[in-house]
């Protein structure tokens, strides 16, 4: 094993766990309404968006460097805006999971989950900004928990993967030499 292979490895259990973390406060500053509580877990839950950003660009760059750079712009914009952060984490989670599924690093059909669940988000969120499904985010409709949903399964799963199986090096040298 050499150091790359180390460095990948230790990226991805970084990923997979911040992955939950994110979730986790999410969730729960969901249930705790407005509090101290929340906005502290906001606040790690915008940390938590630059660390994904961080390594998940530094497992997919390989891959496309102008796209996972972009998805590493959109993480940034994420962690920094407070009102409407949802769709550039939407942005940013199409993004970088087409570039696993570019590079082969994931199982082929839980990529295409987190493009499809992704996209799925990219067209209901500005929808829902202009009152549509039940306006801004609102958790209430159904169409909300239609399109999160795939999305929290595709996380919790690609959480999991990273942090047992990490990601497959050997498909993403392949495809790295094949682009040049």
């Amino acid at each position: 094993m050499n150091l790359t292979d180390t460095s990948t490895r230790t990226y991805a259990r970084v990923a997979g766990f911040t992955f939950l973390f994110y979730i986790a406060a999410g969730i729960t500053s969901l249930g705790l309404g407005k509090s101290q509580l929340s906005d502290l877990l906001l606040l790690l839950q915008s940390f938590s968006a630059l660390v994904l950003g961080v390594t998940l660009f530094a497992l997919t760059y390989k891959q496309g460097l102008a796209l996972a750079t972009l998805a590493l712009t959109f993480r940034v914009v994420e962690a920094v805006q407070y009102g409407e952060s949802a769709i550039y984490f939407a942005v940013a989670s199409l993004l970088f999971s087409w570039l696993l599924l570019r590079g082969a690093m994931i199982p082929g059909a839980f990529a295409w989950l987190g493009v499809v669940a992704s996209a799925a988000l990219v067209v209901v969120l500005p929808l829902q900004l202009a009152g549509l499904f039940g306006g801004s985010m609102s958790w209430s409709s159904s169409a909300t928990w239609l399109v999160w949903l795939p999305m929290l399964v595709y996380e919790v799963g690609l959480a999991l993967w990273l942090l047992v199986k990490g990601v497959h090096v050997e498909s993403r040298k392949l495809v790295a030499s094949a682009q040049l």
